[in-house]
């Protein structure tokens, strides 16, 4: 959703522009009939009027009903900003709608004694100007995949922490007759792996399913990656002091077998701490 306020964001002057030719070429009238334009327009999700006072004065109208249950409330609330042109137009930020979820953008402007407000839906007002290229089908077939594949992946790393940690009692317990060492370590390997999957799958749902900012910050996904590689170089360097004890307990001829393990694990986080370095050089240049 951020790439909405972006696009916005860029072609904000040319947006303005429209939205203020479109509602000059409204009837004076209009918000005796808002219906028509709502639904002539799609981009347009909800009119309503409010007087001079901030009082709401008509009811709020959209595609699907006329609510009149808040006519005579107080919106000064929303006007605190409030600051109109020399055409009496005003056009907020954008935020999130409370009603639909959706990226939006308020319109506001003064006929008469009344606000008449517009509330537009940024999404399908980008796309109508040909500014944007979205498919709400393939947006939301994309959404039930992400969410079937984080589910999945939560219950995979669910079954792992379960696994470790039957193993763990078992031996507690003495319920398992193999071998101490080699228990204690797969059941610490299965939870760390556990763990990790589960982080890779809850930021997958917050990023792809659910949207929770605007604001998110620009490496958040590259902490997200961060974060799992630190997890699997974890669970790598447990598995790497297991196979060095087994060898040094039973065969000391493999030992080369354990060295390799060991360089590859510390060519992994030598790779690691290179990316987090490049990262936040990358992040000072931005912010700069």
């Amino acid at each position: 959703m951020k790439e909405f306020i972006n696009a916005y964001r860029t072609q904000k002057i040319s947006v303005d522009s429209f939205l203020k030719t479109f509602i000059g070429s409204l009837p004076k009238n209009y918000i005796d009939n808002p219906l028509e334009i709502v639904k002539k327009n799609r981009f347009i999700q909800l009119v309503y009027g409010v007087d001079l006072n901030f009082k709401q004065a008509t009811p709020v109208v959209s595609r699907k009903e006329s609510d009149s249950s808040q006519l005579g409330n107080d919106k000064s609330h929303y006007f605190m900003k409030l600051q109109l042109d020399r055409d009496d137009i005003y056009i907020s930020n954008p935020y999130i709608h409370h009603k639909t979820g959706k990226a939006s953008i308020s319109l506001v402007q003064l006929v008469g004694s009344t606000y008449c407000v517009f509330d537009v839906n940024l999404i399908h007002l980008l796309e109508d100007l040909k500014l944007i290229e979205y498919n709400s089908a393939h947006d939301k077939i994309k959404r039930i995949i992400y969410f079937f594949g984080s589910t999945m992946l939560a219950l995979v790393s669910i079954a792992l922490i379960a696994y470790g940690g039957y193993i763990f009692f078992a031996l507690l317990f003495s319920l398992s007759s193999s071998d101490f060492l080699h228990d204690v370590f797969t059941s610490i390997i299965s939870m760390t792996l556990g763990l990790a999957i589960y982080d890779l799958a809850k930021q997958i749902f917050e990023h792809e399913v659910i949207y929770q900012s605007f604001h998110q910050t620009e490496d958040k996904q590259y902490k997200v990656l961060g974060k799992f590689l630190i997890s699997i170089i974890i669970a790598l360097s447990i598995e790497t002091l297991m196979v060095v004890f087994k060898i040094a307990l039973d065969d000391t001829s493999k030992m080369i077998n354990a060295f390799y393990l060991l360089i590859g694990t510390t060519i992994m986080l030598v790779g690691l701490g290179y990316f987090y370095k490049t990262i936040q050089e990358s992040t000072s240049k931005d912010d700069c």
